[in-house]
């Protein structure tokens, strides 16, 4: 079972070292042969995948010199990092419960449209998302990704409505409340009364593709939905994380007991003392 530990570790930290490469490649690739064409939503990953690769690599390098060359050295080094990543995780995944531990968002409507007030998410959420410079990259991604394109608007508006995902109702249309006629699925007449009532959002839509709804609160909540359930699908999915690393970590513990035994064997072997 010790024997075979070294093995078993050396093979995860293989596998581990090609993602590490692989997130550092694309890295590369988005920063040199993309260059001026790369979109908002790209230039947001290069640096973290570089960052987060360019770790993965030399911990799974670390891993592999331990376990194959059986040096107890780089293995010490690598159950150390490897136990800081266990903290971290821990920390962040009870970290994330907490702030997305609130009730599902309230919908503002009776009609049954996914419309979500800000207020219905932690502040920290909202301070860490709707400040001025992280909305911005949102907002251009979600133009990148032309949330708004690919639906067509038909004569019963409130089956529509149903179709919409998540970002499209809040982003893509200005609030109901506001009783704008539709004129298509992004065009939207306001009426000469002006809007049914006095809000921001109302006054906030526009008719250009590129503005449309993205600055209004129905929009900013929409894609506080969105995060919110991300953030717990992504606690799950550090859970698994969590268990596969300990199991990891206990296995690296055995391959250092291996090598340690190894080495005890061969000075005695060598008549050292």
């Amino acid at each position: 079972m010790i024997r075979i530990s070294n093995t078993v570790v050396g093979i995860l930290n293989l596998l581990s070292l090609l993602v590490g490469l692989a997130a550092i490649g694309y890295s590369l690739y988005i920063h040199l042969d993309i260059g001026g064409n790369a979109t908002d939503c790209q230039r947001v990953i290069k640096f973290p995948l570089l960052i987060g690769g360019g770790a993965i690599f030399i911990v799974s390098l670390l891993g592999l010199f331990g376990s194959f060359c059986g040096k107890n050295a780089a293995l010490y080094v690598y159950l150390f990092l490897m136990f800081v990543l266990i903290i971290g995780l821990v920390a962040f995944t009870v970290f994330v419960l907490l702030v997305t531990n609130r009730n599902v968002g309230k919908k503002v409507s009776e009609k049954g449209i996914k419309e979500y007030k800000i207020g219905d998410f932690s502040h920290w959420l909202q301070k860490y998302v709707l400040n001025d410079k992280k909305w911005n990259d949102i907002k251009s991604c979600l133009i990148d990704a032309h949330v708004c394109r690919g639906f067509v608007l038909q004569q019963n508006v409130s089956a529509i409505y149903n179709k919409l995902s998540i970002t499209q109702s809040g982003c893509c249309k200005p609030p109901v409340y506001c009783g704008f006629t539709s004129k298509n699925a992004t065009y939207w007449i306001v009426p000469k009364t002006g809007p049914a009532v006095e809000d921001s959002d109302c006054t906030t839509w526009s008719n250009n593709q590129k503005e449309l709804c993205f600055d209004c609160k129905s929009c900013k909540g929409e894609v506080l939905v969105n995060i919110r359930q991300q953030w717990r699908n992504l606690a799950i999915i550090n859970s698994c994380v969590l268990i596969f690393v300990t199991l990891v970590y206990i296995i690296g513990c055995f391959a250092t007991r291996n090598n340690d035994y190894s080495s005890h064997k061969y000075k005695r072997y060598r008549g050292y003392p």
